[in-house]
């Protein structure tokens, strides 16, 4: 292989071992080690003594985890909301980019740039402003009030049902961006071949472009789901108590309470859910191309 080549290829698996493979393993080091009063809080998993390198593996962090209810409830919270999102997203995005890669081309970079916009944006600014919408005496309740629809502020901010309108409105661009790269490339020739047949318009789109878009509703599921599950920001800021995600539970056992070894087993548990679902799609990929081939 040539030196070029070796090159351009070893720099991304030189970039994902320094920055991903790298502080895995230093993570999943400490989540086999023991929390102290020291500074780093955590006991060494090594040591030599007498001449003999001893490795003490702590496996009593991640029977913790399947013992304690709190963090049982933070992970299946963490992937109702990321399910239930992903859901919303793929809802309202699939018909945002179906509209999309239906107008001109010249409207469809228009589009594209108004969906993208709001992310340029930091992300905690626009949590922010979504808790000024979204709060007793937000424009929200001011104008469902002012057109008469309801009597007293609707308790919106710190539930739920905030965390999903926050995550739908931050991650939709995800699902929208692979769903029109997919379906700006379909043959229109098929879809006028099974008019000329006799099927209907809703026919040819649940028979034939929804089949061909399974790609790009994959991709965007994956960009969706995958991040929502770590998700921190957009629950603490708009959350409840009742609001338990993993990314909470994070943040307390690495901040507040300072137990690393017991975070970093969360971590590397939640880290081996996510690989799960990108297993699953190789394996549908993988057999994709043998199909082809």
């Amino acid at each position: 292989m040539p030196s070029g080549r070796k090159l351009v290829i070893g720099i991304p698996f030189l970039w994902l071992f320094l920055f991903f493979m790298l502080p895995f393993f230093l993570v999943m080091k400490i989540s086999f080690s023991e929390a102290t009063v020291s500074i780093p809080p955590y006991s060494q998993i090594y040591g030599f003594v007498d001449q003999k390198l001893q490795v003490l593996l702590n496996l009593g962090n991640y029977s913790l985890l399947g013992a304690d209810e709190l963090y049982i409830s933070a992970y299946l919270g963490s992937l109702k909301i990321a399910l239930l999102s992903t859901l919303m997203c793929l809802l309202i995005g699939f018909p945002m980019a179906y509209g999309i890669s239906k107008t001109r081309k010249e409207m469809q970079n228009v589009l594209l740039l108004l969906i993208m916009m709001p992310t340029w944006t930091a992300i905690l600014i626009r949590v922010y402003a979504w808790m000024g919408i979204l709060s007793n005496n937000g424009l929200l309740n001011a104008f469902l009030m002012g057109c008469g629809l309801i009597s007293s502020p609707i308790e919106i901010l710190n539930t739920n049902t905030a965390v999903y309108i926050g995550v739908v409105y931050a991650y939709l661009p995800f699902m929208v961006l692979p769903l029109y790269a997919n379906l700006v490339k379909h043959d229109q020739s098929l879809l006028e071949a099974a008019s000329d047949l006799g099927s209907s318009n809703f026919n040819n789109f649940w028979k034939i472009t929804v089949p061909l878009a399974k790609n790009g509703i994959v991709a965007g599921c994956m960009l969706v789901f995958i991040p929502v599950v770590g998700e921190f920001v957009i629950p603490e800021l708009l959350g409840g108590p009742e609001t338990l995600m993993i990314g909470r539970v994070l943040w307390q056992e690495f901040f507040n309470n300072r137990d690393w070894p017991v975070a970093s087993a969360l971590a590397v548990v939640m880290l081996a859910i996510l690989i799960i679902p990108i297993v699953l799609f190789n394996r549908s990929q993988a057999k994709e191309m043998e199909a082809r081939a």
